[in-house]
């Protein structure tokens, strides 16, 4: 299935071919809204393993696991907001690469959240809790892991180290459908829009597709 085949949720634009990866909800309308904002998130990966992750401590999102980022400033590229916030929660610095991009609308709010999602497979510096985050690694289960990706260097019969899971339960909905795509290396796109209750309504996410 190629993206000329595919019938993009409003709000999304992709000039790559894409292979739905998982959609829901299409008893529901899309939630209309009418400015849009620009924001990041950034991911840092180990041996494809491990991932860290931050506790939000305060704001939208308190008390749910998330990568690192925030609002893009003025006269800011996304890359440069995700390279400064990465730094202000976590106190790290990395290579990133945009790896997807996510449009999240919730029902009532007039402005959507454009986000452009980072992620780098190292870092530098020490990784120290700041106000806004608590950082903390997880192992990604092999669940969200694909069986076989030539460019991953995944060896499914041992863990690095002892690390709990990446804690589903307390992110936020969309994550689980759009994480195995970063995990596989395929760059993403999706929107899900929640109700006022934060509730995910509907959903859609699409990935380019496998490496044969």
């Amino acid at each position: 299935m190629s993206q000329q085949t595919l019938v993009l949720p409003p709000g999304l634009a992709h000039d790559r071919p894409l292979v739905e990866a998982a959609s829901g909800g299409a008893e529901n309308e899309w939630v209309k809204y009418d400015k849009v904002k620009q924001y990041t998130n950034a991911f840092v990966i180990l041996d494809d393993k491990k991932v860290l992750l931050g506790l939000k401590k305060r704001g939208i999102g308190m008390g749910l696991w998330n990568g690192f980022g925030g609002k893009v400033d003025p006269g800011e590229t996304p890359e440069q907001a995700a390279v400064r916030e990465l730094q202000e929660e976590a106190g790290i610095t990395a290579p990133l690469q945009q790896c997807g991009t996510l449009l999240f609308v919730v029902d009532g709010v007039d402005t959507a959240f454009d986000i452009s999602v980072f992620n780098a497979y190292e870092y530098t510096g020490t990784v120290t809790e700041s106000e806004e985050m608590r950082p903390e690694w997880f192992s990604i289960q092999k669940s969200m892991l694909p069986p076989h990706h030539p460019l991953t260097t995944i060896d499914h019969g041992e863990a690095s180290e002892t690390l709990p899971p990446i804690p589903l339960q307390t992110m936020w909905a969309d994550d689980e459908f759009w994480l195995p795509l970063m995990f596989a290396r395929r760059y993403f796109v999706g929107r899900a829009d929640f109700g006022a209750d934060n509730k995910m309504r509907r959903w859609w996410f699409a990935a380019e597709p496998t490496p044969a």
